[in-house]
């Protein structure tokens, strides 16, 4: 769909949104348009350029912040979010989320307790079952969504919503609604400028990973416990070898599917990975997460990768990781996945090369390809040459932040997810969700989208919401809205195609 189409397709449906906002046969609110393409960003447009992708969008006053401090300085300092204080406000708040901040082995302990309760339990059990598990959802959720809105740390937010998102884990399924939190705290977070072999293990390790793709069944063939001519894993899981993650390891993690593997190169990967599991029991009694079972080890041999691999228990899987890691493959992959991201969904292929060379030439240090990234004449390109269509997430968080209303309504905003059709957590597919305009501009997402815009506008101030978003907006896009009804404005600017973009 063409800007001019969507334009007059968002105007149609600013109108059936609002109908008590105009007048009985009045004409259709006139269609904001894109601005003509600068030669070159002014100030405040490269303020806002850099605040739309580094960033979840400005909030009031941020495009002048960033004018005064310099758009070069404000790239730095998001590269080093140790140097930014948090707000009191948001520290205090996240520390009152008991399931965001507490061990994973102590919330999974109260997730089995409730889960156990109810299965042989009184209605009563079951009810306490919906409570704890509607709050363990519920402040998972508000530490993300708080932190995205609220933390100065803005790059760093961005960045764990990518990454998550690059090695998805999906909470519906079964202890990982218990475990999404710690895996994103302890596996995502600290990681996300530093070195990808350290993020690359902190996931590989994670019982929410291990539990998610399966590899803490994965057994050597033959395998049989105690002893026992069996084959039965943890809790009576039948045990085998696995290759769930193997594939998606280099499939996804690292590679990517033209990659130069073969099947008979995941075999052997996921032999190499047999015995690295956890013990639930461990976790919940000493918060015990990774561990390695040799009983439940290949011992023999492997060839992968064309590499001769002798058996060496969990050494085999750590040496995997590091070869991974640094292959060529995975530089370029990971660079147009960052690229794409931040850039366009068909990103520059010399700006990928020169990102991968970076990622090579630093030994996979992120930071120093994010450097070259926001360095690029690419990156700093007018939007209009190659806007980013908003994620629903991206939308909902830019919408809150340039609303400036105070603490969020995560479980509002939550909902809003869900009928997007981007839960947060919620993505089933070890691939997560797209981030490309395909995958999210359509009528129906169009339609929701302003909904949510109408919903929101009542409470809003058009003219302080348009100074906040400044440059953001075109001055074709002003025009139309000032020619539109007062109480139609602030909803145009949250549904107009500018805003909708970054």
């Amino acid at each position: 769909m063409s800007l001019k189409r969507w334009s007059a397709a968002l105007a149609a449906m600013c109108a059936i949104a609002l109908p008590q906002s105009r007048a009985a046969g009045a004409d259709p609110v006139p269609a904001p348009g894109p601005a003509a393409v600068p030669a070159a960003l002014t100030p405040e447009q490269a303020a806002a350029h850099v605040l739309n992708r580094l960033a979840y969008g400005p909030r009031p006053g941020d495009i002048e912040r960033v004018m005064q401090m310099g758009v070069q300085h404000y790239i730095d300092t998001q590269l080093n979010p140790s140097t930014i204080a948090l707000p009191e406000a948001l520290t205090q708040r996240l520390a009152t989320l008991d399931a965001a901040q507490q061990p994973a082995g102590t919330v999974l302990a109260a997730f089995l307790a409730v889960r156990g309760a109810a299965r042989q339990g009184s209605e009563q059990d079951r009810t306490r079952r919906r409570e704890v598990l509607q709050a363990m959802t519920q402040q998972t959720a508000e530490a993300r969504i708080a932190r995205a809105i609220d933390s100065p740390r803005q790059l760093e937010e961005v960045l764990v919503d990518f990454w998550y998102n690059h090695f998805n884990v999906f909470s519906g399924k079964g202890l990982d609604r218990a475990l999404v939190a710690s895996y994103e705290r302890d596996a995502i977070r600290p990681y996300v400028m530093g070195n990808f072999r350290e993020l690359l293990g902190a996931t590989a390790h994670h019982p929410a990973m291990l539990y998610y793709l399966d590899n803490w069944l994965s057994t050597a063939d033959g395998y049989t416990p105690r002893g026992k001519r069996q084959a039965a894993g943890p809790k009576g899981k039948s045990s085998g070898l696995n290759e769930n993650y193997a594939r998606e390891l280099m499939e996804l993690h690292t590679l990517g599917a033209d990659g130069g593997y073969t099947q008979k190169d995941v075999t052997e990967l996921a032999r190499m990975l047999t015995g690295w599991t956890y013990n639930p029991r461990d976790l919940v009694q000493h918060n015990r997460g990774f561990a390695f079972d040799p009983r439940r080890h290949d011992q023999q041999d492997k060839r992968w990768l064309g590499r001769e691999i002798k058996a060496g228990g969990q050494d085999e899987g750590e040496f995997a990781l590091d070869v991974l890691a640094m292959l060529p493959a995975t530089a370029h992959r990971l660079s147009f996945q960052l690229a794409q991201y931040f850039v366009q969904d068909q990103p520059p292929a010399a700006l990928v090369e020169r990102m991968a060379r970076s990622y090579l030439d630093s030994k996979g240090e992120l930071r120093a390809v994010l450097r070259t990234l926001f360095s690029s004449p690419e990156f700093m390109r007018p939007a209009a040459l190659g806007a980013k269509f908003k994620t629903p997430y991206q939308y909902l968080i830019s919408t809150a932040r340039a609303a400036g209303t105070g603490p969020a309504d995560t479980r509002q905003m939550m909902g809003a997810l869900t009928r997007m059709g981007m839960p947060l957590y919620g993505c089933q597919t070890p691939d997560g969700y797209q981030n490309t305009q395909d995958a999210w501009l359509n009528p129906d997402a169009l339609s929701r989208r302003i909904s949510y815009a109408a919903a929101l506008s009542p409470t809003l101030d058009a003219q302080a919401l348009r100074r906040t978003l400044g440059a953001s907006i075109s001055p074709k896009t002003s025009d139309a809205i000032d020619a539109s009804p007062p109480p139609l404005r602030a909803t145009m600017l949250l549904g107009s195609p500018d805003f909708m973009q970054r």
